[in-house]
C-alpha cells in the first residue's frame, strides 16, 4: 500500500497554514516541494563543505569535488546513460535546451534545413529553435495536437525530409499531460537520419526515464520539478554528438589549455560546464534522487494516475467545466476552464481557500491558442497529495463558480 501520509510527514511546508487554512499545494508542475533530507543537504553542504570545486588541492575542495561528482553518477544511473560523461549540468532544462540549439545547432544546422517542433512544446523547447532557426535560415515545421491532446505522430512522416536535423518534443505536456509516442517518434527520426531532443521535466517526475532504451540524442530536465532544489538542471547527451559540438558558455573549468594564440576545451562533461558551477544544489539534486530511489516508484506512479483519474471525475461534475488533455495514460496534470468565468479569479479564490493551482498560460501559448483561450486553471499532482487535496480543490471551484456566475 501507498502510504502518503509517511510520504507528506517528510515534506515540512506541508504544514503550513495560507490564509488561516491548511496549505492544499497543487502547484506541483511548476515546482515541486522539497523533503526534508534534501534541505538538510542544502543546510549541510553550505555548513561543513562549502569550496570550490575542481580548482583546489585542499581538503574541503576535494571533499565537494568528490561530492559533486557523486552526485552525478546518481543522476547517471537514475536515467541510466551509458558513461558520466553525457550528464552535464545546467542551471535548468531551459539552459539545457538552450545549450543544445546554440552548441549544437550553430555547428550542423545550415541554410535550408528544418526543426520540427511538437504543437504542444514549453516555451523552452520552443524559442531557442526559432533564434536559431532565424540566425541560420532553417525552418520550423510543427507537428500538431488534436482537441483531446493527443499529439498526432501519424502526420510526423509528412514533415520528415531529407533537410530536416533535429525534433524536439516533450515527454509529457505540461499543460495537457499528454505523453506523447516517444519511441515511435524516435524510430521515425533516425530512419530519417533526424536527431531529437527530448524535453523530461514532467516525463522525469511521472514515470521516469530510461535514456538508453528511448534511444533519445538528447534529454533535458530541471532538479526543482524532481523535488530538487532551484537553479540546477541536467543535459544528457549521446557522448559521440557530444563529442563533436563546441561549448555554449566560456570560461573557467571549460578550457584545457589558454593562450591568446589559441584556447582549448576541457574533455567531456566539463567542456559545457562554464565557472563556478551550483555544486551545493547539484549534490542536493543527487540527494533528492536517492530519496526517490528509497520509494516504490511504480507505486508512486500508480497513486498519482489515481489522484488525477479522482480529480478529473470529481471537476467534470461543475457545469460548464471543460478539461484539457483527456488522453489516455496522461501525467498527473489537469487543465481546465470554467464557462464564462476567467481563470485567474478562480485561482485568486482557491488561493483565498488555501489550495494552491497555476493559472495563466503555463508558458505554453500555442497551446492556449489551439484551443481559443487566454489561459488556462491548472492543477499538478504529486505524490504528496490527497483526495482529501482534491475535494478541496472541487469545493473551492464550486464555490467560486457560485460566487462569480
Amino acid at each position: 500500500m501507498f502510504d502518503v501520509k509517511a510520504i507528506r510527514s517528510d515534506f515540512p511546508i506541508l504544514d503550513v497554514k495560507v490564509n488561516g487554512k491548511p496549505l492544499i499545494y497543487l502547484d506541483s508542475g511548476a515546482t515541486a516541494q522539497k523533503p526534508q533530507r534534501v534541505i538538510e543537504c542544502i543546510d549541510d553542504m553550505y555548513r561543513l563543505h562549502n569550496a570550490n570545486i575542481h580548482r583546489g588541492v585542499h581538503h574541503l575542495s576535494a571533499v565537494a569535488t568528490e561530492m559533486y561528482e557523486q552526485a552525478r553518477e546518481r543522476v547517471r544511473a537514475f536515467i541510466n546513460a551509458s558513461s558520466r560523461e553525457e550528464v552535464i549540468f545546467t542551471a535548468g532544462a531551459t539552459a539545457s535546451l538552450n545549450t543544445v540549439a546554440y552548441a549544437w545547432g550553430e555547428r550542423f544546422l545550415c541554410e535550408g534545413d528544418n526543426i520540427i517542433l511538437s504543437e504542444m512544446e514549453h516555451h523552452s523547447n520552443i524559442v531557442p529553435w526559432q533564434v536559431v532557426a532565424e540566425r541560420r535560415g532553417v525552418e520550423i515545421r510543427v507537428l500538431p495536437f488534436d482537441d483531446d491532446g493527443r499529439l498526432c505522430v501519424e502526420k510526423l512522416s509528412e514533415l520528415l525530409d531529407a533537410k530536416s536535423r533535429i525534433v524536439a518534443v516533450t515527454q509529457a505536456s505540461n499543460t495537457l499531460g499528454t505523453r506523447p509516442d516517444l519511441e515511435h517518434i524516435i524510430r521515425l527520426a533516425h530512419a530519417n537520419g533526424t536527431l531529437v531532443c527530448v524535453d523530461g521535466c514532467q516525463g522525469i517526475v511521472h514515470g521516469g526515464v530510461d535514456v538508453q532504451a528511448l534511444d533519445c540524442d538528447f534529454y533535458a530536465f530541471s532538479a526543482h520539478k524532481l523535488y530538487g532544489p532551484t537553479g540546477v538542471g541536467v543535459l544528457y547527451g549521446k557522448r559521440d554528438i557530444l563529442e563533436q559540438m563546441p561549448p555554449f558558455l566560456c570560461g573557467g573549468d571549460m578550457v584545457d589549455r589558454v593562450s591568446f594564440a589559441k584556447t582549448t576545451y576541457a574533455p567531456l562533461p566539463l567542456k559545457f560546464e562554464a565557472g563556478t558551477a551550483n555544486f551545493i544544489d547539484a549534490v542536493a539534486l543527487g540527494e533528492a534522487i536517492e530519496y526517490l530511489k528509497a520509494l516504490d516508484l511504480l507505486s508512486v506512479e500508480a497513486y498519482e494516475a489515481e489522484l488525477t483519474r479522482y480529480a478529473e471525475q470529481q471537476l467534470q461534475q461543475i457545469e460548464g467545466l471543460r478539461i484539457y488533455g483527456t488522453t489516455a495514460n496522461k501525467c498527473s496534470i489537469v487543465s481546465f476552464n470554467v464557462e464564462g468565468i476567467h481563470h485567474y479569479d478562480i485561482g485568486m479564490i482557491l488561493d483565498k481557500l488555501g489550495v494552491a493551482i497555476r493559472t495563466g498560460q503555463h508558458c505554453a501559448e500555442p497551446v492556449m491558442h489551439h484551443y481559443g483561450v487566454s489561459g488556462m486553471c491548472r492543477a499538478s499532482i504529486a505524490m504528496y497529495n490527497t483526495a482529501e487535496d482534491i475535494d478541496a480543490l472541487v469545493a473551492g471551484v464550486k464555490r467560486a463558480v457560485r460566487m462569480l456566475k
